[in-house]
């Protein structure tokens, strides 16, 4: 049975929650494979709206076990506090399982990223300030602090100091901040042990097994394509791998055994924070499709920079990911243009140029060619077929396949949970 991966495949927030909630009743397992609450999905059903930040989409579904994979790094009074958000709307999280081997966000990580940012002033890179960035950084240089240490306090206590050694100097010497004590991050982190203890599990061997059992594996990242470290708008990125390639060394599960790669696309593009934007719309349509599209982060509420379809950033995410599917997210935000540009190469110093250009600096001096499209003027968000599309959507969508080099399998019409079209199995079955 297939283990799926579902990515995001521009700059993130482009609709991967509907797209897990879509498979929820069809798949045994729901695992997020990296990131932290710096990213976020919402789901709607019926005239609920869910808004998840580190528990996976799956957990909305009743069948499915969530996991949380060995790629996350936890901030465990977030975690327990969407639990408890959630299970008082009477959702069941008793199933959820996680990594003994992610790590852990502390408050010397939430405090350094903040100050940090704060530091750079007009260089900052647009982190979210929860201490995600400085809390892979740790585990890069190997004083991170893992959910298992919390099993062992003398270890626990041991990987504080050392780690607390070097960022209480920088704290105090360099930011001018107060030195955070040893005892009171133990202590603190202590306190989440026993309530952790039921969900830690040897994830990658559970799921390598489920697989070995026939059961469906959905793998499925925090923010996108163009927000990987190796492979996004550096420095203008997560300090995490959300490609493809992440959900393999994020969850255990080697690249042999994935089956598809589904691409998540808005019909149009947004990004949050800071970095290059070719197609951003700085005018009415801009303010128009952030209205209209609620382009707000779930997990910030900080408005999204909003502009029109990139195809080569598409075509990027195609080649990056290995995408076998796309499910194209929003289409019914774009109703009522009179025509839609379409971003289809970039002119840089005045040479046209296909694909996205392998120097940041090019990138940031991209300027968007666009091929103009028929725009549509029905309501399309009771759509349950291409065929209930107007023609010149039908259109738009079959331009969208042309030039991202991949197939769109699933379409999203509205926000609810039914409101999409589905053309091929996302499975494969």
């Amino acid at each position: 049975m297939p283990a799926v991966v579902l990515v995001g495949a521009q700059w993130g927030d482009e609709g991967k929650g509907k797209a897990t909630d879509l498979l929820g009743g069809r798949v045994d397992y729901v695992v997020r494979y990296q990131g932290g609450n710096n990213a976020g999905h919402t789901v709607v059903i019926g005239d609920k709206k869910y808004a998840l930040h580190l528990l996976p989409s799956g957990i909305l579904t009743p069948d499915v076990v969530p996991v949380i994979g060995n790629g996350v790094v936890i901030d465990a009074g977030v975690l327990f506090k969407e639990i408890d958000g959630l299970e008082s709307q009477g959702i069941d999280t008793s199933k959820l399982l996680i990594s003994a081997n992610a790590h852990l966000i502390t408050s010397y990580h939430v405090t350094l990223d903040k100050v940090t940012e704060r530091f750079l002033g007009k260089s900052k890179i647009g982190t979210t300030g929860r201490g995600i960035g400085p809390t892979y950084a740790d585990k890069i240089s190997r004083v991170g602090i893992r959910i298992q240490d919390l099993f062992d306090e003398k270890i626990l206590r041991e990987k504080i100091e050392g780690a607390l050694t070097n960022k209480n100097q920088v704290l105090v010497k360099v930011y001018n901040r107060r030195a955070i004590s040893v005892d009171e991050v133990v202590t603190e982190l202590m306190g989440y042990a026993e309530r952790l203890r039921p969900y830690i599990a040897d994830t990658a061997l559970l799921l390598n097994k489920a697989l070995e059992d026939n059961k469906v594996v959905l793998l499925e990242g925090g923010q996108g394509t163009l927000l990987d470290v190796d492979h996004g708008t550096y420095p203008f990125v997560t300090s995490s791998n959300p490609t493809a390639g992440g959900a393999c060394t994020g969850s255990g599960i080697g690249p042999t055994r994935i089956d598809g790669v589904v691409g998540i696309l808005k019909a149009y593009a947004t990004r949050v924070g800071s970095g290059p934007f070719p197609t951003e719309l700085l005018d009415e349509d801009g303010e128009k499709l952030r209205t209209i599209g609620g382009e707000r982060g779930v997990t910030t509420g900080r408005p999204r920079r909003c502009g029109w379809f990139d195809a080569p950033i598409a075509r990027y995410a195609t080649r990056i990911n290995g995408l076998t599917d796309i499910f194209l997210t929003k289409l019914d935000v774009l109703t009522g243009w009179e025509q839609i540009p379409v971003c289809v190469a970039y002119e840089i110093d005045g040479v046209r140029v296909d694909e996205v250009p392998m120097t940041q600096t090019e990138f940031h001096h991209a300027k968007p060619v666009y091929e103009y499209l028929p725009g549509w003027t029905e309501d399309i968000s009771g759509a349950r077929t291409f065929e209930d599309l107007p023609k010149n959507a039908q259109d738009y969508v079959k331009f969208l396949e042309k030039v991202s080099g991949t197939r769109i399998s699933a379409i999203g019409v509205g926000q609810d949970r039914d409101a999409t079209i589905s053309i091929h199995d996302l499975l494969g079955e």
